[in-house]
């Protein structure tokens, strides 16, 4: 067994923020499933949002969120956060990420404007703004002696006193899998926090990575926590179509710069859909894209920015462009072809504005968690700034606790374990539940639909139960059971919402209700 200060699990933006901010006292074990920088952040092409300019302000910023939101934002968390992401960026330039420099204007760095964005305030590094980010802070995270970097290793169930006959002990640590040699380690922690990211991989087209299998949301609901919002997946509106091609993100920043929105035909659609056409917030867009694709029995639709000068696209979508003149696709002179794919998780464990959870020294921040800045729909380039708000102030509530009082604990008793006699069974299960889920639960959903997913994730979980209490876990049993905890949230949580909102759009209840009301879960067995 191993004892440290703070337990993290997960090493995107949320993680590497909280465990910088703390190693200068405390001593801290960052847990990651693959590499350090293998999480969702680094994908994150367009940038983060924050009010940098004087024509610019926070009450346009928090107005733009609740209007993307849908009536369900928390408006006094939406301006915590807000408020909060100017002093968010300026740590960042001091860690040397390298913005997107633009000497005209009085901050210095190139603000460009995503869809739902009033104002140019999205603060970007070109198209690869996760990456670039996530490189700063890995390079420090690295380096400092007091975190101890535990690659690949996956969480396997967190330890709450409650299950040990001490209620009040709260969570004390975790059961971590070594991936590399198969034991089960016991860490424990006076701090344990969830920054596993989210869910998208319960679909079967995201533009997540495969470490994207909804961990830590897992983990915190069996736990105790409560649950909020799950039914708001976010699906954004472009993603990369092509056969030879993984799930590639095509940035909402290239219909912020003017790229529109095509038929086959070369004829526009948005315009159709919402008076704001391309720059109408994701959920309407990705809708109006399943629309046309559906009533057209169209592949994909197209997104064109050929239109621009040819120096103006390499240099603000570098990668992109790359990227698909790798596949074939010029688009300085052709259009991209484009679907919608699960992108975001805007539900979560239910947390405060420090990212407590409902069970004592458990905290959940990043995608993880749902604070009520996301609402009924994520605005664009809100999460890495929630991400790096959260991770900051949940350090500060960390730093300011009583001291915890530690209990025994046992080891993991693989003792009546055996080896699993046929792990194709779990590839066939992880393949049919990403399936259902996105034919039954996916951009337009139905009372019926919902029906069929629940039958099935119940027939899938009882497999899964057999599975993990008489083999040995494994990294793939693990995700397997964590999605389908996963997509239950996700179904229970649509089936109790009577209206269509937000990412949430039922052709059952095509209305929206007068009262926005948040959907919680109270915690597993209450």
């Amino acid at each position: 067994m191993q004892h440290y200060d703070v337990l993290i699990l997960g090493s995107g933006l949320a993680g590497m923020t909280l465990a910088l901010q703390l190693a200068e006292t405390r001593k801290i074990a960052l847990v990651t499933k693959r590499t350090l920088t293998d999480g969702a952040s680094q994908w994150a092409q367009g940038g983060i949002a924050a009010v940098l300019d004087q024509t610019d302000s926070i009450d346009e910023h928090v107005r733009d969120t609740l209007i993307a939101g849908a009536g369900l934002c928390d408006e006094a968390a939406t301006r915590f956060i807000l408020d909060r992401a100017r002093e968010a960026i300026e740590w960042l330039i001091e860690l040397g990420v390298p913005f997107t420099p633009d000497a005209a204007h009085e901050t210095g760095f190139h603000l460009t404007r995503e869809g739902g964005h009033s104002h140019r305030r999205i603060i970007h590094a070109a198209d690869a703004t996760g990456a670039a980010v996530v490189a700063t802070l890995a390079a420090k995270v690295a380096a400092h002696p007091n975190i101890h970097l535990l690659e690949e290793h996956i969480g396997l169930d967190l330890i709450v006193g409650k299950k040990l006959g001490h209620p009040d002990s709260g969570c004390l640590g975790a059961y971590v899998l070594d991936k590399r040699s198969g034991q089960v380690q016991t860490l424990l922690a006076d701090h344990t926090v969830l920054a596993t990211g989210g869910a998208g991989k319960v679909y079967l087209y995201t533009t997540n990575p495969d470490t994207a299998t909804g961990d830590g949301i897992a983990m915190g609901w069996r736990a105790g926590c409560r649950v909020a919002n799950m039914e708001f997946i976010q699906f954004h509106p472009t993603c990369l179509y092509h056969p030879h091609a993984m799930s590639f993100l095509i940035s909402e920043a290239v219909r912020g710069e003017g790229g529109l929105l095509k038929l086959p035909d070369g004829s526009r659609f948005m315009p159709a859909h919402d008076e704001r056409a391309e720059l109408a917030p994701r959920d309407i867009t990705a809708r109006a894209i399943d629309f046309e694709m559906k009533k057209y029995g169209l592949d994909c639709v197209y997104l064109d920015i050929s239109h621009q000068p040819a120096e103006f696209i390499r240099e603000h979508f570098p990668n992109i462009h790359q990227r698909c003149l790798e596949l074939g696709i010029d688009i300085t002179r052709q259009p991209i072809p484009v679907v919608p794919a699960a992108h975001y998780t805007c539900g979560g464990l239910l947390t405060d504005l420090a990212g407590r959870t409902d069970v004592a020294n458990l905290y959940a921040i990043g995608e993880t968690a749902c604070t009520g800045l996301h609402g009924a729909n994520r605005l664009a380039s809100n999460s890495l700034l929630e991400a790096l708000v959260l991770g900051r102030a949940a350090a500060q509530a960390i730093l300011s606790a009583a001291p915890v009082q530690r209990i025994p604990v046992p080891a993991w008793d693989a003792s009546r374990v055996s080896d699993a006699d046929e792990e194709v069974v779990i590839a066939h299960n992880w393949d049919e539940l990403r399936r259902f889920m996105w034919d039954y639960v996916g951009i337009v959903r139905t009372d019926k639909r919902l029906e069929r997913a629940a039958h099935r994730i119940a027939l899938l979980r009882s497999e899964i139960d057999e599975f993990y209490r008489n083999f040995r876990v494994s990294n793939d049993l693990i995700e397997l059971r964590n999605l389908v905890d996963t997509a239950d949230l996700i179904v229970r949580s649509a089936q109790l919402r009577h209206e269509s909102r937000g990412l949430h759009f039922s052709r059952d209840y095509p209305a929206t209700l007068g009262t926005a009301v948040p959907t919680i879960l109270a915690a597993r067995g209450e």
